[in-house]
Order: C-alpha cells, then structure tokens, then sequence
C-alpha cells in the first residue's frame, strides 16, 4: 500500500510510496534493514520533488530562509558559524555568507569532516571534493568545536522532533555524537516541502535542535516512545 507524507502546511505531497511503517504504530518492531529501505525510497522522492523546483521557486524560497536564519537569535549572536555549500538544489545560504561572521565548511577526509574557514575574500580557493561537492582548500585555517557558536545543517528532510534525513554517509550524525561538538546550537536547512511529521529513524540518528524553512524557525518537538528496531 502507498503513502502520502503530509506536510506542516496541511498538503499532502506524494512523495513517498512503499511499505512505510508509521514510528508510533502497534505494528513492531522494525528492522534495521526496514528502516534503511524506508529511507532509501523517502530520500529518491523528496530529491525528486526538490530538484524539480523551477529556478526562480528556489531562488525566491532560499532568500525567504536566509532572511529567517538572520533573524534566529542563536545565529544573531553568533560569531563562528559552520555552513554547507548548496547542492542538488538544497536551500542556497550563499547570501548569509557576506555578512561579518566566521564562516566554516566541511571538508570529507575519510569517515569525518575537517572543518575549514572560509569567505568571498579567502586567500585560498574553494575545490572540488570527492562527492562533487565545494570544499574548502586544505590550507584554510581550521576551526576547532570550541570555537563554533552555530551549526547550520545540511538535510533531505527534517521531521517536528529534529531527526535528520541525509544522505547516508552518516558524516553528521558522527560528528553530533562526539559530546565535543554535540552542546552546540543546531538548525536544519531544508524547504518546507521537506519538514515532516515523521521521519523513519535509528538510535544512532541525532536530532537536531531546530528546523528552518523558508516558512520560519521551528523548534524541535519533544520525542516520544517509538518502535523498537532489532
């Protein structure tokens, strides 16, 4: 049987069809191996949907979210922040890096993320790193978690309670584990299209203290009892 996701907007996207297993079900448990397929077919959808966006769309929805992540106290405050170069036409944050803050990116050396300064004006250029991605060089100046004021997260989707749809690599969720880096105000930057009610999830997924979207910041519901997975 097929699903719909539905939105916070109240419009039922059809973006997802196959055996998904609502988290608060009777039915359990859930298996590792179900969950994994459950996230494989809600990232190929919700990529879909998003690459689809005409140009203008997103480039109108971006400008809505870069104005209210400038708005979010945290980042106002904020003098480091950690950020993402835009790809597969995930919000572009590109706006936000003209203003006078430190700015840092990950750069993907084997299991972990190195992260590097960067801005318009740095004496190093960005280049291309093995996900096709745009990475800092590696001369950049690193930054240290004892520095970061704010992460802004990359996602496919987000879910109310924080959990984290990405693109299985696992590269944050290891990163927000390591209690160095997991005290640190986090936002997840996806369109509204992508903030859902539910998302499939493990216990080794880290949610994230606040959603953006162009439509505002959200902060992350409490979490409740959900399926055991064996």
């Amino acid at each position: 049987m097929g699903y719909l996701v539905q939105s916070q907007t109240s419009r039922l996207l059809p973006i997802f069809y196959g055996p998904f297993v609502p988290l608060h079900s009777s039915i359990a448990p859930v298996t590792s191996a179900e969950i994994q397929a459950q996230k494989v077919e809600l990232r190929r959808s919700l990529l879909r949907a998003r690459q689809g966006m005409h140009p203008d769309q997103w480039r109108e929805k971006s400008d809505r979210l870069c104005h209210h992540v400038q708005q979010w106290q945290p980042f106002q405050e904020a003098r480091t922040v950690l950020a993402f170069f835009s790809t597969r036409q995930e919000p572009d944050l590109m706006p936000l890096f003209h203003l006078p803050k430190r700015w840092a990116f990950p750069r993907c050396e084997d299991q972990a993320m190195i992260w590097h300064e960067w801005s318009p004006r740095s004496r190093y250029p960005l280049q291309t790193g093995s996900f096709g991605i745009s990475e800092p060089h590696p001369l950049s100046p690193t930054i240290t978690p004892q520095q970061v004021d704010v992460i802004l997260v990359p996602a496919i989707a987000c879910d109310v309670r924080g959990y984290r749809l990405g693109y299985g690599g696992g590269y944050y969720d290891r990163m927000l584990s390591n209690p160095l880096w997991s005290g640190i105000p986090t936002i997840g930057i996806v369109f509204e299209l992508a903030r859902l009610p539910q998302l499939p999830h493990a216990p080794w997924d880290r949610r994230l203290g606040n959603i953006c979207t162009e439509v505002g910041v959200f902060p992350s519901r409490p979490t409740t009892p959900s399926l055991k997975m064996t």
